[in-house]
């Protein structure tokens, strides 16, 4: 179930590191056929540590997503420490949030990645102070590289925290990570209407505790994808709740395909460990 609102659609290495296909009608999930849109806001896990709190939650924050496909056979223990490596991220000064650990389930993606990296900041400067640090520079160097076949980073810009309550998702929190690929041509405003929509669905749906989304502004390490959502769950059992609403499979399919050229959907639940 991808957290677009497909009915919208019918509308329709050697720089720094940042740790940071047409579709198949199987890959259209019926997550979204009958929002009404929001305008887009204006002011637009996992191990993860809070540095501020709720009052100075920023007024933007920039979402970055890593998605990392570990070879095959490759030795547990060399995963792990990938994972422990990349969680210790948070000591740097630059960063809000981190969290990172294998994914839960890709419900659809035309790459087969096994892990990711979330986190925050509160600008596009202290992203990149992150992607400079030499301690991330070695991370990927000595823990990531050597054991990971690709590698996908996406960027945006939201305004949706709805608060620093928001800024650190709880543990056992289920995290579902929808990308879009548009075909070429579209014009701003299919863009502007699909956030829109995006940003309607925690009205119609309970159980989300919060959806940040945006236009990806790093397209060279995002294989395509143009348009990000991240929505928050209570649990897995809200993620389960939505899935199953069967009422909202009759998608104007043949419209999506119109404008869509891939559908990435996958999840994540946050951890309740601590590096």
């Amino acid at each position: 179930m991808t957290l677009l609102c497909l009915k919208a659609a019918s509308l329709l290495s050697t720089k720094p590191f940042y740790l940071h296909f047409p579709v198949p009608e199987h890959q259209l999930n019926p997550f979204f056929s009958s929002f009404k849109p929001k305008k887009p806001s204006s002011a637009s896990a996992s191990r993860s540590h809070i540095r501020m709190s709720s009052s100075s939650t920023p007024p933007q924050t920039i979402e970055h997503i890593v998605l990392f496909k570990v070879k095959e056979n490759t030795d547990p223990t060399q995963i792990n420490s990938m994972i422990h490596s990349l969680n210790r991220l948070i000591s740097l000064d630059s960063v809000l949030h981190l969290t990172a650990g294998a994914l839960y389930r890709t419900k659809s993606s035309p790459i087969p990645f096994t892990h990711m990296l979330h986190s925050r900041y509160s600008s596009k400067e202290n992203l990149s102070a992150y992607a400079l640090h030499p301690t991330h520079v070695q991370v990927v160097k000595e823990s990531v590289l050597p054991i990971c076949d690709d590698i996908m980073a996406v960027d945006w810009v939201t305004g949706d925290l709805n608060g620093g309550d928001s800024l650190v998702p709880p543990s056992g929190s289920a995290i579902r990570l929808t990308f879009l690929k548009l075909k070429e041509g579209l014009g701003d405003e299919v863009k502007d209407e699909i956030l829109g929509v995006i940003q309607g669905i925690k009205d119609t749906f309970g159980g989300i505790d919060h959806i940040s989304c945006g236009e990806n502004f790093s397209p060279a390490r995002a294989k395509g994808y143009s348009i990000a959502s991240l929505a928050v769950f209570r649990g897995l059992s809200e993620l389960e709740a939505v899935d199953s609403e069967k009422e909202l499979a009759n998608l104007e399919k043949a419209k999506v395909r119109d404008y869509l050229e891939s559908v990435m959907v996958l999840d994540y639940v946050v951890s309740s460990s601590r590096v």
